[in-house]
């Protein structure tokens, strides 16, 4: 994961190896949010492709066998770690933190992932304005992060949708909890974040998790199948040749 809390991608630390071995095979990563990033991808073949919040690099591998080229940044140093046991010598990695500016020349990238990311930070709009330079023009952002309508009650009071908010979490492994902090908000402050970095926006996706997974998974399989969990985003730097910005 990359954070803009330098206290979590410290966190990440501590539990990098029992959160990459929930994260390789569990319902929501393996076979919902992971296989709806790769279908909105689409052919990466050739494409220079950064993963931002590359983690141990699940997705990077996903990306990196199906033909592109691809970084990888984390904040955290222990999940770099194991994405490089993972990955070898395929795929770069950087230690960086998305509160900062990104090590790489304007237009580096033909699209940025960045898989459930966001929703780490209060502010997206340095982040995506950083984004946005390592992106050529006609480059994609492809973001997912937590769905607005989900509602988290029973995790933490919302007395205000349209206010943007940060709740805790407590995640467990192996008996450990590992409390986590994210930020909600609400759609409109979505969508005009991206907007006003420069971005355009091509598509929203609420996508249904993998059929193989009913099997594997019939209680969590029912429950992600009617009720929203992620959002995702595909959003456009607009190409200056056709007069819709730079």
């Amino acid at each position: 994961m990359l954070s803009a809390d330098r206290d979590q991608s410290n966190d990440y630390d501590s539990f990098a190896e029992m959160y990459s071995a929930e994260n390789e095979n569990s319902l929501v990563n393996a076979y919902y949010e992971r296989p709806a990033m790769l279908a909105l991808a689409g052919d990466v073949t050739g494409r220079r492709i950064l993963d931002a919040g590359c983690g141990s690099g699940p997705l990077s591998a996903a990306l990196r066998d199906r033909g592109a080229v691809v970084t990888g940044i984390d904040a955290s140093a222990g999940m770099l770690a194991l994405a490089r046991r993972r990955l070898g010598d395929d795929v770069a990695l950087h230690v960086a933190d998305l509160s900062d500016p990104l090590p790489f020349a304007d237009g580096a990238f033909d699209d940025v992932l960045a898989s459930l990311v966001l929703h780490y930070l209060e502010d997206w709009g340095p982040t995506l304005a950083e984004l946005r330079r390592v992106l050529r023009p006609g480059g994609r952002l492809i973001a997912s992060v937590g769905h607005p309508a989900v509602s988290y009650a029973h995790r933490d009071p919302r007395p205000d949708y349209f206010a943007t908010t940060s709740y805790t979490f407590d995640w467990t492994f192996n008996g450990q909890s590992v409390p986590m902090r994210f930020w909600r908000r609400p759609l409109h402050a979505m969508t005009d974040a991206f907007t006003t970095a420069g971005f355009r926006l091509a598509a929203i996706s609420e996508p249904q998790p993998d059929p193989a997974a009913r099997e594997l998974f019939p209680d969590g399989f029912q429950e992600l199948s009617t009720s929203p969990n992620f959002l995702f985003f595909v959003v456009e730097v607009p190409l200056a040749a056709t007069g819709l910005g730079s």
